[in-house]
């Protein structure tokens, strides 16, 4: 029987794992930020502001259902007013304009809590920044390729999760709620408009009080799993954390051209203050070190130059070039390359040294200069 082979032809990439592995730097998540994303959960704010808005409605109920009747009070006995003489449509735009200025008044202290409390819990999340990033258009969040790609991301399933999870969960516990007072709706044409609303405020803050509590361990799970998602979103390749290296510390070849820059300029410099120096002390060919000393200063004497090799004679050919004195001491020569800067002043171990060869230069200038009188 004829052998048949098969090839199956895959691509190796597909199981490479050259992705995101790195972990963020702190220059990239400051980049985030500024961006506008940051690891938050809505749930969470949601949560803590419906919370404390149960909490407030149970400590101010009886505030809440005064006004409340207060409000149909107000409504009943301006009608009664009005419907005794002409009611015209000013008459009825007033009285439903003072019905809902009592309401919005009743309302107001619940709407203030939770806005401070939704913003304490946004506080609490993340550090406070104001930018201006997220406002800013962005072609690519209207590409319906881009749209396609969120509906269906990870993100999308997962909220997706969550609100079902809420639906499930909060529907349970109302549920069990109105189980459990089934009798109190079956009595109620027992009771007067007041015992009612009493016991419908209680119901409702019990349920309220409850879901909230629920809510609150799901906004907590929801915020730990974004934080997390959040962070294998903003990880970097081996690639761009070189990069974001490079950019922050500098091309390593623009910085060796900027120190070669920077070394030519000094030496330039030091090469025009050799005119200035006193005397040149040399190795005699390895080293030249040139010094400078001004006696009104009350400093010691100063290395305005210093060279080994080509530098060296390239210090003694300047120094030849403007009468300078030459002095060959290859100790002191020595001492002074290796342990003092360009700059600096000479150590006081070596005032003994340097001092007998500024005396045997001047000596040597003062000789030339009875000559020349």
């Amino acid at each position: 029987m004829p052998e048949y082979k098969y090839l199956l032809r895959y691509n190796l990439q597909l199981f490479a794992n050259d992705d995101k592995t790195e972990e963020p730097t702190a220059k990239k998540i400051e980049d985030t930020r500024k961006e506008g994303q940051v690891a938050k959960s809505t749930e969470i704010s949601n949560a803590f502001a419906l919370l404390f808005t149960f909490l407030t409605m149970k400590i101010m109920i009886s505030f809440l259902s005064g006004r409340l009747l207060g409000s149909f009070h107000t409504f009943w006995r301006e009608m009664h007013v009005y419907s005794t003489g002409d009611f015209s449509t000013n008459a009825a735009h007033k009285i439903f304009s003072n019905v809902i200025l009592y309401v919005v008044i009743s309302i107001l202290p619940f709407l203030l809590i939770f806005m401070f409390i939704g913003f304490m819990v946004q506080r609490f999340q993340i550090t406070w920044k104001v930018t201006t990033k997220p406002l800013q258009p962005k072609f690519n969040k209207i590409n319906p390729i881009n749209g396609f790609k969120r509906i269906f991301s990870g993100r999308a399933l997962v909220n997706l999760l969550v609100s079902l999870v809420k639906v499930i969960v909060f529907g349970f516990i109302s549920y069990g709620v109105i189980k459990d007072n089934l009798g109190v709706f079956t009595n109620a044409y027992d009771k007067s408009i007041d015992e009612n609303l009493g016991i419908l405020f209680d119901l409702i803050i019990e349920l309220g009080l409850k879901i909230s509590a629920v809510y609150i361990i799901i906004a907590f799970a929801d915020l730990m799993y974004q934080k997390w998602k959040h962070k294998q979103d903003i990880k970097m390749t081996k690639q761009e954390v070189k990069d974001e290296y490079k950019n922050q510390e500098g091309d390593p070849k623009i910085k060796g051209q900027q120190k070669q820059r920077m070394m030519q300029a000094s030496r330039r410099r030091m090469m025009q203050s050799i005119p200035e120096a006193d005397v040149v002390i040399t190795n005699p060919t390895h080293f030249a070190v040139a010094l400078k000393y001004d006696n009104n200063s009350g400093t010691a004497p100063v290395v305005v130059a210093k060279g080994a090799d080509y530098l060296a004679y390239k210090i003694k050919d300047i120094a030849m070039e403007n009468d300078v004195e030459i002095v060959e001491n290859k100790p002191l020569a020595r001492m002074l390359y290796s342990n003092v800067e360009i700059g600096d002043e000479i150590p006081p171990e070596l005032y003994q040294s340097v001092a007998e060869v500024l005396a045997y230069v001047y000596k040597i200038k003062n000789k030339l200069n009875n000559k020349v009188s």
